[in-house]
């Protein structure tokens, strides 16, 4: 499947690109983001995280480019890192969450429920020894059941989880096909019939859990906060709601005037004390009609955005 770069052209607009700029792309997947970025800077440069190699692999025979510094780790890493490469701050911070096109069509990387392959899901191989196989396999029903509730909201957690048990009793769940065949056979008849696929919530749950997605997105919008030149975007692409509430509450944990209930009672002007960062996006950026016809999958991307500005002015 061709690589489609979701919001493409609003996150290059958001970012404000200055030429002799330097930025962070932390999931650089296909680089289409990134060879975006590239398009905009002359003496500026890039920092590409992943935590895929073969992704970082392939960027490197497509792209030759001393503009791009390549980086395989995890983005929760992200302040280390640029500090290794010599880097206080940065004039951009972005961020294209999830799995990546690609991982979801390689067939033996055992994302996509589309596929036959082994139980794996892990989005750096070399790296973290939880797969997917593990967790199915292992993890008590309580424990599975927590996974699927908290991260994949799925309604029918229990049914799904027991048929999980009393399949395992038998023999492994190895593959994709025997987990999706579990899940179909736990789900009643009008929810089969729907167009979403029956095993999506399931694997997006085991998905995030095996790679700690969300912790490791808080832990690095944290540091990606104090990486900022003042001017500085932070941007991020969020594709379901549990990432969007991650970002929701940063963002508005940054963007919010920090009032003296004191002083605001006085007949006078006085100072205000803000976080420093002004939010861009009141409403996450949604794709174009036209983009989530070529693309499906970018219909439930938004794009958020926050500026750094000065701490203090009068008011």
């Amino acid at each position: 499947m061709e690589h489609y770069s979701v919001l493409l052209k609003e996150s290059i607009k958001i970012l404000n690109i200055k030429a002799n700029g330097v930025y962070v792309d932390c999931t650089l997947g296909r680089a289409g983001h990134t060879k975006a970025i590239l398009q905009q800077l002359t003496t500026g440069k890039i920092v590409a995280f992943d935590q895929d190699i073969a992704a970082i692999t392939k960027v490197k025979q497509e792209l030759n480019d001393d503009r791009i510094v390549y980086v395989h780790d995890n983005f929760k890493n992200l302040k280390a890192n640029l500090i290794i490469n010599g880097l206080k701050t940065v004039d951009g911070i972005f961020y294209d969450l999830g799995v990546s096109s690609p991982q979801f069509d390689e067939q033996d990387r055992g994302f996509s429920y589309r596929f036959d392959a082994e139980l794996d899901m892990r989005m750096d191989q070399t790296n973290n020894a939880l797969t997917a196989k593990k967790v199915v396999n292992d993890f008590s029903e309580q424990a599975l059941a927590e996974i699927l509730f908290k991260y994949g909201d799925e309604k029918f957690t229990w049914s799904i989880v027991k048929n999980i048990v009393k399949a395992r009793q038998k023999q492994a769940i190895n593959t994709t096909f025997q987990l999706v065949d579990i899940i179909k056979a736990s789900l009643p008849q009008k929810v089969l019939k729907q167009k979403k696929h029956p095993a999506k919530k399931t694997f997006q749950a085991l998905r995030i859990f095996i790679n700690d997605e969300l912790n490791a997105i808080r832990e690095s919008l944290e540091q990606a906060i104090t990486m900022l030149n003042d001017g500085g975007i932070l941007a991020v692409i969020t594709f379901h709601s549990l990432e969007e509430r991650v970002v929701k509450e940063f963002f508005k944990k940054y963007t919010k005037v920090v009032t003296d209930p004191v002083k605001d009672k006085l007949p006078v002007m006085h100072e205000k004390v803000t976080t420093g960062f002004t939010l861009l996006t009141k409403k996450g950026i949604e794709p174009s009609d036209d983009e989530i016809g070529e693309n499906r999958r970018s219909h439930s991307a938004k794009l958020w955005a926050l500026r750094k500005e000065v701490k203090h002015e009068n008011i």
